[in-house]
């Protein structure tokens, strides 16, 4: 069967794309490898929280319940996008992992694991969270060091007992050092000192006042754009830094290599450990999308603004697609509905 408009990814990225594509009244089809809504949040650590107030993390025509300032879990998230996606009637097909997607006279031919499908245009939204990246190093370390990425982690129960050193200086990886600074000798690895900024400030998100000045929505080619890329995102709230402080997390500079019993930092010093938490973040793989002119020479999607220079293939969800907020639930509308626009003014 040939569709109008083919998303792949069923995730916020995919949601705010098909709520503006039902919107303009543009037949759809969405294709998801997972197996129900809202699959991603739920296999998130348990302990997970959002960072972004509820006014920040909330999908286009469907406010999330609750104190608009407070901050959601990722239970919450689950079940308000199986709730959006009901509401809107989205058809989404599940198990429907993408192979390939190739180009063809009249738009493409997308190769899953439920057979063909051909559509006009193609929206990727697979979102930045695609293949866990685990240093090199990771397999040279002793085999009685148990290691897990941060997407497999859940709980502390999954770990050994004895120390465990958290590898990763974003906000999951500060996140889990302090949750696992409870229960045991904690010890954080990160390539540079964390800058800390409050989860709230005078009653309100610190992302309602980051929306308020506009650095939210600096573009990615403006000198503010520049200077947070080059900055890299601070760590949201204060528990971490307390931590440090009173000696229940220890900071170690960047983990370099192993050693007989641990791992080595970049300054030569040792660290035995029974246990490591790699929170070093996801690479992108796009090897899939199998047509000339859709992926740079380091296989990177080229596009501009999300628009690809492939006729008919567009993108949702990339970090820093438009914007500070485009991979966030902050920003993410955004640029969906800039998309459905550009599908529309070809359209004619």
């Amino acid at each position: 069967m040939r569709w109008d408009t083919l998303i792949i990814g069923a995730g916020q990225a995919g949601m705010a794309a098909a709520y503006w594509l039902k919107k303009a009244s543009v037949p759809f089809i969405m294709l998801d490898r997972g197996e129900r809504h809202g699959q991603v949040w739920e296999e998130r650590y348990d302990s997970l929280r959002l960072f972004t107030p509820r006014t920040h993390s909330a999908l286009p025509g469907l406010p999330l319940e609750g104190d608009p300032d407070g901050f959601p879990d990722k239970a919450e998230m689950a079940a308000y996008l199986a709730k959006y996606a009901d509401m809107f009637e989205f058809p989404i097909r599940y198990g429907a992992e993408v192979f390939a997607v190739h180009q063809e006279e009249e738009g493409f031919l997308v190769n899953t694991a439920q057979g063909d499908y051909h559509a006009r245009q193609v929206i990727v939204a697979t979102g930045p969270f695609q293949t866990p990246r685990i240093p090199e190093l990771a397999a040279s370390l002793p085999a009685d060091i148990v290691q897990l990425h941060s997407s497999s982690y859940r709980n502390p129960s999954q770990l050994q007992s004895g120390s465990v050193l958290v590898v990763g200086g974003g906000n999951s990886g500060a996140q889990i050092a302090y949750e696992l600074s409870h229960t045991r000798e904690t010890h954080l690895s990160m390539s540079k000192r964390p800058r800390h900024l409050p989860m709230v400030l005078g009653g309100k998100g610190m992302f309602w006042w980051l929306d308020k000045l506009g650095l939210l929505r600096a573009s990615s080619t403006s000198f503010v754009g520049k200077l947070l890329k080059r900055q890299g995102d601070p760590i949201f709230g204060y528990e971490l830094k307390q931590a440090m402080k009173y000696g229940k997390v220890k900071l170690h500079g960047k983990t370099v290599g192993g050693s007989e019993s641990g791992v080595r930092f970049e300054d030569d010093s040792e660290l035995q450990v029974r246990n490591i938490v790699w929170a070093t973040g996801f690479a992108s793989d796009y090897g899939w999308l199998q047509m000339k002119g859709a992926l740079d020479d380091e296989g990177g999607v080229r596009h501009s603004r999300g628009i690809s220079p492939v006729p008919g293939l567009y993108y949702v969800g990339l970090p820093w697609q438009t914007h500070r907020g485009s991979a966030l639930l902050a920003g993410v509308s955004e640029d969906a509905r800039s998309i459905v626009e550009a599908i529309l003014e070809k359209r004619g």
